[in-house]
């Protein structure tokens, strides 16, 4: 199960580097602070990010005056890092494979990174296992079953009578996307004085682009879905979303989104 769910994200975020920068990481840009914050991220800070994306988390990591290293499963990814930090030094690795010494950070975060390994738990002990003693984990996931922001799409999917694949694995970490079990799962693993904050905000996007990003440029399962759809169905799941997002319009032409995330913090 494990195995088959990497696989299927490898191929899912294969080539999706751009795309995923355009969209998806403009919404999670709004808990990079709060994350920072949650894993004590200061000046002098040996900081591992993992799941790095464009690079976002580890870009301020730097501004706040840390030593930053950061993990990602794609090159791509990678590569759109190291571009936008320049300097940092970015690997290519696969959770749960974490390729450091045992001990050699000060703080480790993954912003929206947890939900997306086929082995949670395996992942979090890595994640012990490079920090020193003392040394703390901020993680960030959403809300299982995504909603709002994250949902729209698969609502408008749903609506159009389109179902999802029988070849699409189930995410592991769905059973984790609250509050109670994420802190569990946190513990479980090792860490000491876990928490973890519900998180909501509103992310305020021209629907089109949003529609453009989020179902056209296939990235996540959703987009993945749409994208194997003929013209007359991509039509009608466009129809839906457009009927179900414009109940969230502002008054300037775009929508108000509404994003629901768990942030979850601990020490080693």
């Amino acid at each position: 199960m494990a195995d088959d769910f990497d696989l299927y994200e490898r191929e899912l975020w294969a080539g999706r580097a751009a795309a995923y920068e355009r969209g998806f990481a403009r919404l999670t840009r709004h808990l990079v602070e709060p994350l920072l914050d949650a894993a004590g991220v200061a000046p002098g800070t040996r900081f591992l990010e993992v799941g790095t994306g464009p690079g976002f988390v580890s870009r301020e990591a730097v501004r706040r005056g840390a030593e930053a290293t950061a993990l990602d499963a794609d090159p791509d990814m990678a590569e759109t890092a190291r571009r936008n930090v320049p300097g940092l030094d970015v690997r290519v690795a696969v959770l749960p494979e974490v390729p450091f010494d045992g001990g050699t950070f000060d703080a480790v975060a993954g912003n929206f990174v947890i939900n997306h390994v086929g082995s949670p738990d395996a992942a979090l002990a890595e994640l012990r296992r490079v920090l020193r003693p003392g040394g703390r984990l901020a993680l960030s996931c959403w809300v299982m079953p995504g909603s709002g922001a994250l949902g729209i799409v698969r609502e408008a999917l749903d609506a159009a009578g389109v179902p999802v694949p029988d070849d699409i694995p189930d995410p592991p970490f769905m059973e984790y996307g609250e509050a109670a079990a994420f802190r569990r799962l946190v513990a479980a693993a090792g860490f000491a004085g876990v928490a973890v904050e519900e998180v909501t905000w509103e992310h305020v996007v021209d629907p089109e682009e949003w529609w453009e990003t989020g179902a056209l440029s296939r990235v996540g399962t959703n987009g993945v879905i749409v994208g194997r759809q003929d013209a007359p169905t991509v039509q009608r799941v466009k129809d839906a979303y457009d009927r179900i997002v414009s109940g969230y319009a502002t008054e300037d032409g775009k929508v108000a989104l509404p994003a629901h995330a768990l942030l979850a913090s601990g020490a080693r």
